[in-house]
């Protein structure tokens, strides 16, 4: 094709003038032409490389590292576009989670089913302190996974939060029997269980096998989940995290490295 002015380019890729201007500026995109009377010109090869940057930068990438990886001759480009493509599948993962989660809040509000917390205590039991929202909250409240959660738990009826309950103390039961019985991480059987714990998770976001990882993490650190598990069963808090992380290895995931994404 032709060579293009800039504002033939913003206007194909849709795109301001100003922008152009400002990676021109950068050294992120350079026009490789000038006309006679100094306007900038691209050619196709610019062109292509003006996609590049929308396609990076839509990744939350820096203007200075996409300028890197473009310039850089070795960069395996094919390698590259497939990490970004995955980038991509997990923003629009998120924005999916998020839409289900306004859908759910819109759903609640017309329904009025919202649970105070004291009125979750009454159902879960007094071991249950309506202080933990306001501690979770405050580490996790800015996260999608926050908002999805809030978002199911607001369509929740009393009946549901029973349900929650009796479902937790059977899979503790079942959890415990397994280990008793010398269930071992990486088992037929312990995999089972630590897909029916993610199933669990859920319900209320998207768990991944990395988030698993994380949360199980917290069984065996957090002295209070600790605490608890060990009164269902002594060893069993870590023996939770064995089996999550032995499942989650067996998924692609290393344990040790894992992310929360």
């Amino acid at each position: 094709m032709d060579e293009l002015t800039v504002g033939q380019v913003a206007a194909l890729v849709g795109i301001s003038v100003r922008t152009l201007h400002h990676w021109d500026e950068l050294g992120v995109v350079r026009p490789s032409f000038r006309s006679w009377s100094g306007y900038r010109l691209y050619s196709a090869d610019d062109v292509a490389r003006v996609y590049r940057v929308c396609l990076y930068r839509e990744t939350g990438m820096p203007l200075a590292r996409i300028a890197e990886i473009l310039d850089d001759p070795g960069t395996d480009t094919t390698d590259h576009l497939a990490q970004q493509r995955e980038l991509l599948l997990q923003r629009i993962s998120h924005l999916h989670e998020m839409v289900r989660a306004v859908e759910r809040l819109m759903k609640a509000e017309d329904n009025n089913m919202n649970l105070t917390p004291d009125q979750q205590r009454d159902i879960l039991g007094q071991n249950w302190d309506p202080a933990w929202q306001s501690e979770a909250e405050e580490r996790w409240g800015q996260t999608p996974e926050w908002a999805a959660a809030e978002a199911y738990k607001a369509t929740m009826s009393a009946d549901d939060w029973r349900r929650v309950r009796d479902e937790t103390d059977a899979f503790e039961r079942d959890a415990a029997a397994a280990m008793a019985a010398g269930v071992t991480p990486g088992s037929a059987a312990a995999s089972e269980l630590a897909e029916r714990h993610r199933t669990f998770i859920g319900k209320w976001f998207e768990a991944s096998h990395a988030k698993q990882v994380l949360i199980a993490r917290g069984y065996v650190e957090d002295p209070r989940f600790r605490e608890h598990y060990e009164a269902v069963a002594p060893g069993l808090a870590a023996w939770l995290k064995g089996i999550i992380d032995a499942n989650a290895a067996a998924n692609g995931v290393d344990p040790a490295s894992a992310q929360w994404e």
